[in-house]
């Protein structure tokens, strides 16, 4: 059995046992033993991570039910059975976190919680949010950038004539050609959200149809089709992240738990009970636990921690 196989096996067995109810610090404290063998064990656990959030998405007794009819022994088999079938789907993961190994192929890339600063060949500056991945593809004709995970800062270098070329952010839905700009672009799930600092952008999504043109303070969330929304105002705020804060006008609680769990190492959610509660302020995107203290001494709320990595933002 392959290596990378064989550790996936060992993921899902852990999960399976914090799943099973009897999780206790000496458990806890082996499984961050065997997550510290190798680089390999720590991709591994951290997919197995990403299952847990995939876990959180859905409806709190969906699977229950199900399981609570089910003996000791089975309950068991059918929780590892689920667990190697989710760690050996690439699409769950996706939708949470990039891989390491799908990062191979980018130029530039970041883990989770860090951020990363790079100046092109160019001198147009780029800068890279948590769990980004970037390929840059520069030409004789164009410059080209693949945003192929996560999100994106550019900063773009003028090029004279005769020698200009277009300046272009490529993403699974649309293409970015800067007009003599600063813009952001995130991807998130099946669109891409364009916000302008300066000047202005042309984005023309993949399937076709006119290209639409984002002023500076505008931004838009773009499928493959066109445009998925109205065109809004895009906050310089939205760009706080580069400097490593993560501003927040009255937004509801569970935006920004969702916000800062980019950040985190493991899982973070909210409860939906009081995802609708509003918070103002500016919350350090460096120190998770921090900005989550600082929610908990502002609202009637705190922080449950099954483990070191998954925690919960709940009713107080």
């Amino acid at each position: 059995m392959p290596v990378e196989k064989i550790l996936l096996t060992e993921a899902a067995d852990w999960l399976v046992r914090m799943q099973s109810g009897a999780w206790s610090p000496a458990e806890q404290a082996r499984l961050e033993q065997w997550q510290s063998r190798s680089a390999s064990h720590a991709a591994a656990w951290a997919r197995a991570q990403g299952v847990l959030h995939a876990f959180g998405q859905l409806p709190a007794q969906s699977g229950q039910n199900v399981l609570d009819t089910l003996g000791r022994q089975d309950r068991r088999r059918t929780l590892r059975r689920l667990g190697l079938a989710m760690l050996a789907t690439p699409v769950v993961w996706l939708g949470w976190r990039q891989l390491p190994w799908e990062n191979w192929s980018a130029d530039f890339s970041t883990a989770t919680g860090e951020r990363k600063n790079v100046t092109l060949p160019d001198g147009s500056r780029l800068a890279l949010n948590s769990a980004s991945a970037v390929k840059v593809a520069f030409s004789s004709g164009e410059r080209r950038l693949h945003l192929i995970a996560g999100e994106i800062l550019v900063t773009t270098a003028a090029e004279r004539a005769p020698v200009y070329r277009p300046f272009i952010v490529q993403t699974p839905q649309a293409d970015i050609r800067a007009l003599g700009t600063r813009f952001g672009a995130r991807l998130s799930d099946d669109s891409t959200l364009v916000a302008v600092f300066e000047h202005a952008v042309e984005v023309r999504p993949h399937g076709g149809g006119d290209p639409t043109r984002l002023e500076a303070g505008q931004q838009g969330r773009f499928g493959a089709a066109g445009p998925l929304q109205p065109t809004a105002q895009a906050p310089a705020s939205l760009a706080a992240w580069e400097q490593g804060m993560l501003a927040a006008q009255d937004m509801p609680v569970g935006q920004l738990i969702a916000e800062l769990a980019r950040y985190h190492r493991g899982w973070l959610r909210c409860d939906p009970a009081v995802a609708g509660l509003r918070i103002s302020g500016a919350f350090p995107l460096d120190d998770v636990d921090a900005s989550l203290a600082m929610v908990t001494r502002t609202l009637p709320l705190r922080v449950r921690r099954i483990t070191r990595y998954w925690l919960t933002v709940e009713q107080g």
